[in-house]
């Protein structure tokens, strides 16, 4: 996510490397790499502009604080502009009427149906809510279908009318279905189109004044960049919608549509698309963005991606096994199933701070665990309760059914006992000892 960016940042920001002081040769120096990274990432020109002249204003109005040399201000002051650029602030979705009504708008292959799943996935899961999907889009060949697939994996129902042209009216007929079936949040998937066309503009702006939604957002690729903000804007003229989302941000992203679209339609990004799995979503944080934009990480979020895999009762479970010694490979494999249902791996570790800088040029399967899992998978329900048991005969039997080597199977046998014993150290005054250790390694 933003790689590119980040990284022109980062060598923006050298130019005042061994600086003592921020003068105006230095700042514009500086300030001339930043345009010029923001300009790569497909930021509008004037928006570049606009954001190195406060950047340098604010530069050379401060003293540098004894505890900052010049290059960590700068980077200070460019974290709250870029965070001022993107929003400044959380905006969270109207869900005050009941039932409450939620317009998803955007372009033909923006991923709007999609979202339209991973919305009503997290109102459900994470708000509660009774959610009812409606298929209004009568014209794109398997659209009901698609929402119909996507409301079925998620567990919501889907409200479609068959032969119906008329999306008026389906979406007028859905709300009625919706408040006589105790449904709270009603979220309607409209049609797109390759390209703004009055066709479509006229269409979704009837649907929008017929059922009058608490909020209307407008779904648009990251991947597009300022083209994403010009069809942004095509929208906000027509319908005046209330938040925007962003899809795709897990792929190759310039960043342009993040940085820019706040200062063109002045509407906040609500929500971003992180994958392709439903729980892929999260909701926006302007500043956690800067922090990840700059290469600070996001501690935050990944700590709260770990609390909602977090399972009590399971947590509990492993605790008596491990005080028992009764720790097996099954429940390590209920370990990396929760770890990949936090997200796909390189954006996890692009979460900790200075890391994912590290590993910028270091291919990161999405599928890191699935060597691991086949060896697993290969051994008996014996073996994996009682790791003990596994000698050299029934190793080579093991590496056979995964398609893995004899050298993988012990490599992941050696992890999993200095795990195993790791965490064993970890229970009653264990933490103590590994303290020492620790301070011994030292």
């Amino acid at each position: 996510m933003f790689n590119n960016l980040s990284d022109k940042l980062d060598k923006a920001f050298h130019v005042l490397k061994g600086h003592g002081k921020i003068t105006e040769i230095n700042v514009a120096e500086t300030l001339k790499e930043v345009r010029r990274a923001l300009l790569d990432a497909d930021v509008n020109y004037k928006i570049a502009k606009e954001f190195t002249v406060k950047v340098k204003e604010k530069a050379l109005g401060q003293n540098v604080l004894t505890t900052l040399n010049p290059g960590q201000l700068m980077v200070k002051i460019v974290k709250d502009e870029l965070t001022q650029l993107m929003g400044g602030e959380t905006v969270g979705l109207n869900l005050n009427a009941t039932p409450s009504i939620i317009l998803m708008s955007g372009l033909q292959g923006s991923g709007k149906t999609t979202f339209s799943g991973k919305l009503a996935n997290y109102l459900k899961k994470k708000k509660t809510k009774q959610v009812l999907l409606v298929g209004c889009d009568v014209y794109r060949p398997a659209a009901i279908n698609q929402l119909r697939v996507v409301g079925e994996q998620i567990g919501v129902e889907v409200y479609a009318e068959e032969g119906n042209q008329n999306p008026v009216e389906i979406s007028q007929n859905a709300i009625k279905y919706a408040k006589a079936n105790g449904k709270n949040v009603i979220i309607i998937d409209t049609a797109g189109r390759l390209a703004v066309d009055d066709e479509m503009m006229r269409e979704i702006s009837n649907i929008h004044s017929a059922i009058h939604p608490q909020e209307t957002l407008f779904v648009v690729d990251s991947m597009t960049g300022q083209d994403a903000v010009n069809t942004a804007k095509a929208f906000n003229d027509v319908l005046n919608f209330d938040g925007v989302i962003l899809t795709k941000l897990d792929g190759d992203t310039r960043g342009g549509a993040a940085l820019s679209i706040k200062s063109v339609v002045n509407k906040p990004i609500k929500f971003i698309g992180t994958g392709e799995k439903m729980e892929a979503i999260d909701v926006f944080h302007p500043d956690r963005m800067a922090d990840r934009i700059l290469g600070m990480g996001d501690v935050v979020s990944l700590v709260e991606r770990a609390q909602e895999q977090y399972d009590e009762e399971e947590a509990r479970k492993i605790q008596k096994k491990i005080a028992k010694n009764q720790f097996g490979f099954d429940d390590f494999l209920k370990q990396i199933q929760q770890i990949k249902k936090m997200g796909n791996m390189k954006d996890l570790i692009g979460m900790i701070p200075g890391v994912g800088k590290a590993m910028k040029n270091i291919d990161i399967d999405d599928d890191a665990f699935k060597g691991i899992e086949a060896i697993i998978h290969s051994m008996t329900p014996t073996e994996r309760s009682k790791p003990a048991i596994i000698n050299s005969s029934r190793k080579k039997r093991i590496a056979k059914g995964s398609g893995t080597s004899v050298q993988e199977v012990n490599q992941l046998m050696k992890q999993f006992d200095q795990m195993s014993k790791m965490m064993k150290m970890m229970q009653g005054g264990g933490g103590k000892r590994m303290m020492q250790m620790m301070k011994g390694l030292k």
